[in-house]
Parts: structure tokens; C-alpha cells; sequence
């Protein structure tokens, strides 16, 4: 049996999702707590490696196991045994084909930025502070050059492992809400730090260093040096990822807005596994 779940956490105390020998991960901590319910080793494969304190609303993962359990068992009875950060929200039994990881069409990450003169003191492991006024329109014209297929070299982390820096960015969107400002990003895939660069460089712009036409300079130039700072990891959150319909995974309604585009790989998926 194969089992789809979506989880909740905040990455603050882990190395990342991923596991990793000598330092906690949430991989490992969910393992563990799924294989006492299944009384056998489980392995999980997620949608998306968050880095050091990254959190997530909502990564999926999956697994595969023997063992005949009820739905309470995967969420309410591993959630006993998870620390108090990591969270299973929901449980579903998928196909087989499923892959969490090879099958999601895109992911969306939200970056939360508190726009203020004082820091949080509530809210400090999950926004980056920054005390200059943001200017939301020119971080808006700076995020026009990044949408679409790019080669993102400039925004790649110095230990990303993909064999091609080429993604495709959806949405980017800037909003304020209240004393917040919002940087919403759905892409295909991401490069290792991809969507903090992309922050730092947004940052910039919207605190008038630099011109809206920076970001296409960067995006241009193909090298991480060009790009500026790397944004903190506490304001960013695994928000969602999409599945094709005939999964019948829950899905955030941000990805009703995405282009046309989009919807056509979801239909040659559903088509190249459909039986000839």
C-alpha cells in the first residue's frame, strides 16, 4: 500500500527536511515515529528538500508499506510520537504510480517579510525583519524579469546538487498585508536556495539600492556573485504543492491562477500514465 500524507512544520531546530547523519531532520523524525505505527522500517520521499530552518504548511510525501492501518493510526498515532514542531495534518491512500517528489507540477513557497521599525517577539521564527519601507510597486517591476524559463545560475546556493540550472517560475507575486509584506513564488522546481536569492535580490530593490532592472542584470549575468544577499530562512514556508487532478490530493486554490501552460503538462501526464 501506498500512503500520500501532507506535513506540518517549523524547521527552526532541523538541518532541513532531508535526513542528514549527525544533525536532526524532519525526515528522520517522521520516519521514525511512521515505522513504531507500522511496526516495519519506513521510508518517505517528499515533495521538496526545505533547507535549514525552512518550515511547511504543506509538504507531501509518500510511502509504501505493508501494514494495514486506519487513517487515525498514520496521523493522530504518529503525531504522539512526533516533537511538537512536526505535525501530520491528513493521510490518503494513493495509486501506486504516485511519486511525490517526480510527479508534482509545481510548488509554492510564501517568504513573510515584517516590514517594521521593531522586530517581532512573537513572530520571530517565522518572518525576517526589516525596519526600511519596502516599495511593493518597484519589487513588482523587479519580479516581471523573473517569471518564465530561465537559466537560474545567479540565484543558485553554493551546494545545490541539480544537473540543470534551468526552472520555470509561474508566479511571482509582492503583496503587503498589514505590517507584512508577501513574496509569493511558484516554479516547477527550485535550486538549492533559489527562492531566498530571489528574496535578497527583491529586498534590494524594494529598499531602493537597487533599480528594478537589477533583477534582470542578475538573472543575465548566470553567477551566484552577481546576485546580492541570501535572505534568512525563517521567513520562508513550503506553502503548497500541485498534483495532477487524478490523484485527488487537496488543492491550494493559488494554483487556479497559473498559466495555461501549466495545465497542458498536467494533461500529457495524465495521458503518458493512462493504459495504451
Amino acid at each position: 500500500m501506498r500512503i500520500a500524507l501532507k506535513i506540518e512544520y517549523d524547521g527552526t531546530h532541523y538541518a532541513g527536511w532531508q535526513y542528514q547523519p549527525h544533525r536532526p531532520s524532519i525526515q528522520a523524525k517522521v520516519e521514525a515515529a511512521l515505522s513504531q505505527i507500522a511496526a516495519e522500517p519506513i521510508r518517505t520521499v517528499a515533495a521538496g528538500r526545505t533547507d535549514a530552518g525552512v518550515h511547511a504548511l504543506e509538504q507531501i510525501v509518500h510511502f509504501d508499506t505493508t501494514a494495514q492501518r486506519p487513517k487515525r493510526a498514520w496521523v493522530q498515532g504518529a503525531n504522539a510520537l512526533l516533537p511538537e514542531d512536526v505535525r501530520i495534518l491528513d493521510a490518503w491512500p494513493v495509486d501506486a504510480s504516485f511519486h511525490a517528489r517526480r510527479q508534482a507540477l509545481a510548488r509554492w513557497y510564501r517568504y513573510r517579510i515584517l516590514n517594521r521599525g521593531v522586530a517581532s517577539a512573537l513572530l520571530r521564527r517565522q518572518v525576517t525583519w526589516w525596519y526600511h519601507d519596502l516599495n511593493i510597486k518597484n519589487m513588482e517591476q523587479g519580479a516581471a524579469y523573473l517569471l518564465g524559463e530561465h537559466d537560474f545560475s545567479s540565484f543558485r546556493g553554493p551546494y545545490c546538487q541539480s544537473k540543470s540550472p534551468i526552472r520555470r517560475v509561474y508566479l511571482l507575486e509582492v503583496s503587503r498585508a498589514g505590517e507584512e509584506v508577501w513574496i509569493d513564488v511558484v516554479a516547477n522546481a527550485f535550486l538549492h536556495n533559489m527562492v531566498r536569492n530571489l528574496v535578497g535580490v527583491l529586498m534590494a530593490i524594494g529598499s531602493g539600492r537597487q533599480p528594478p532592472e537589477w533583477a534582470k542584470a542578475v538573472l543575465e549575468a548566470r553567477r551566484r556573485s552577481a546576485g546580492g544577499v541570501t535572505a534568512p530562512a525563517q521567513g520562508l514556508c513550503l506553502a503548497g504543492v500541485l498534483y495532477s487532478e487524478r490523484f485527488r490530493l487537496p488543492r491550494q486554490t493559488i494554483f487556479d491562477r497559473l498559466p495555461r501552460s501549466l495545465k497542458r503538462v498536467e494533461e500529457e501526464q495524465e495521458f503518458a500514465s493512462s493504459p495504451n
